[in-house]
């Protein structure tokens, strides 16, 4: 069962949304839409939505804080 976590700014607007499959892998998406990049558990890994590594772990709430 997939899970959706909510990122809010400290005023309480939402960022976006981090959808968590059975994995652990995780995908990004913008309030607006648009993913913007994904966790890989597997290979601990963030990627943005082309598919470059950002950093080695999970930082993919960082990718909404731009």
């Amino acid at each position: 069962m997939s899970q959706k976590i909510t990122i809010q700014d400290f005023y309480g607007k939402i960022l976006g949304w981090i959808d968590v499959d059975d994995r652990g892998n995780k995908t990004v998406q913008q309030f607006a839409g648009p993913i913007v990049g994904y966790y890989r558990k597997s290979d601990n890994v963030t990627t943005d939505f082309y598919g470059r590594i950002i950093a080695r772990g999970d930082v993919t709430a960082s990718l909404l804080m731009k």
